[in-house]
């Protein structure tokens, strides 16, 4: 039997059938303009998340999040576990980075920049186009028999599989887990590092399990980005569309129009919609109907662009503006977002000052003087050894501190806990006051300070 592609509605997902029984979708390849850049894109991204473990920045790798040690290292800026509300700047500055390219240019991240797509697409379905053939050979093997030539395409095709999730298993592992140390793990028997051996298998299994098996239904199913574009995105943003206009009525005979029922742009289509129903949810504005098309269209002699990237006002031969109250409203939330981004990380220090009070009474009185005690702490963010002279700062004469040292080198990334004795003669208190503990470098570039209660007996008359 000949093995045809399943017909898609607007009113069912094309991987589902009817049973709750899963489709498989395999895409015919194309050519054209917008694939070799998205190809070009693609591989460039894949260079580059490859690479950013490798790439020194500061002493250390310019994206390494090293969870174990609550230190988190971003493109040469180092935080610690204290410094983490600084990420919600990073994310929420992304978040609405996000939302204005969406309401700009639709889906454009899902298509041309998202992991998921990028290894699916360019990876992936690359290696089984090279072991399985085209699309319709694909179709053909997974409905023919189980022959020893099936057999080894398929065991082949899925062993490569493998390889490459383990692949990018340890690639993803390299963001949370220094090169030396994951290095390490690598030349060890597992039980050595079982911690980091089942993490690789772990994450290796799920993304064999995406990419071999699940694919296209993580964009559709899981991802909540495709469920929210529809409030993201409204008439005038750029989408894929069908020029209902010029291509209907489909066919080729005298009247029709440009649209020849081909049934090309959706047999390249990676969520197998039919662009010709209209802009839905499934699309991920990845382009393959755009060139698909144009190649139809070239053959034919006839004007490209007949699917192609449009708002739906454009579509329907509407103005389009990319000025408009929903655009205006993300570019003045992004710049707000930005401004505050940069007054928050230009108060960023790479040196932490801490100080608790130690457990037990507030206060205590020995011979006419007022004790208390603390816990101080010292963090040194910097990628090298630093030392930091200390001094305690009060407003009132007489606050003395006991068994606190001038200066104290601290370690590259590390902290040290100084305990700190303040004395103050009982006939000079004042009422409990604050002080402050001010802590810098030797070379005074760079300066941190913490206040603290002092605390005591009610003040003689």
């Amino acid at each position: 039997m000949k093995p045809t592609p399943k017909e898609p509605t607007r009113d069912t997902v094309t991987t589902i059938n009817e049973d709750g029984s899963r489709y498989f979708i395999h895409t015919a390849d194309v050519r054209g303009l917008f694939t070799t850049l998205r190809r070009l894109s693609g591989w460039g991204l894949i260079l580059f998340y490859v690479a950013l473990p490798w790439i020194p920045i500061g002493g250390h790798p310019a994206l390494f999040l090293d969870v174990a040690n609550r230190q988190f290292h971003i493109f040469g800026l180092s935080l610690v576990a204290q410094d983490m509300w600084l990420a919600f700047f990073l994310i929420s500055g992304l978040g609405f980075f996000l939302f204005y390219l969406t309401s700009l240019f639709g889906r454009v991240w899902c298509g041309w920049a998202c992991p998921q797509t990028v290894f699916l697409d360019h990876v992936f379905r690359r290696v089984e186009r090279f072991i399985e053939g085209d699309a319709y050979a694909q179709r053909q093997l997974d409905q023919a028999e189980w022959t020893p030539g099936k057999v080894f395409k398929k065991g082949l095709k899925h062993a490569v599989y493998l390889v490459l999730s383990l692949a990018v298993a340890h690639i993803f592992l390299s963001y949370f887990v220094s090169l030396p140390a994951l290095y390490r793990a690598m030349h060890q028997a597992p039980w050595e590092n079982a911690t980091l051996f089942l993490l690789v298998f772990g994450i290796g299994a799920a993304l064999y399990f995406d990419f071999a098996w699940f694919r296209e239904q993580f964009c559709i199913i899981m991802c909540p980005y495709g469920r929210i574009q529809s409030a993201l995105i409204d008439d005038h943003s750029i989408v894929i569309g069908y020029d209902e206009k010029r291509g209907e009525p489909r066919g080729k005979g005298d009247g029709a129009g440009d649209c020849v029922d081909c049934y090309r742009c959706v047999q390249v289509c990676p969520t197998g919609i039919d662009i010709r129903q209209g802009l839905q949810m499934e699309c991920i504005g990845c382009s393959n109907c755009v060139d698909a098309c144009d190649e139809v269209m070239t053959r034919l002699k006839r004007p490209k662009g007949l699917v192609r990237y449009d708002s739906l006002n454009g579509l329907a031969g509407k103005a389009t503006r990319l000025i408009r109250p929903r655009t205006i409203l993300y570019t003045i939330l992004m710049l707000v977002g930005a401004c505050v981004m940069l007054w928050a990380f230009s108060t960023f220090r790479t040196m932490g000052v801490g100080i608790v009070r130690l457990p037990g009474a507030p206060y205590y009185l020995n011979e006419g003087q007022v004790r208390n005690q603390y816990m101080v702490r010292l963090t040194n963010k910097a990628a090298m050894a630093r030392t930091f002279k200390i001094h305690v700062e009060s407003p009132y004469p007489g606050l003395a501190p006991v068994g606190l040292p001038v200066s104290i080198e601290i370690p590259a990334e590390g902290e040290v806990q100084q305990l700190l004795v303040l004395m103050m003669p009982e006939k000079n208190f004042p009422g409990g006051f604050r002080f402050t503990v001010e802590a810098a470098t030797d070379d005074g570039k760079a300066t941190a300070s913490k206040q603290a209660d002092f605390l005591g007996p009610d003040p003689l008359p």
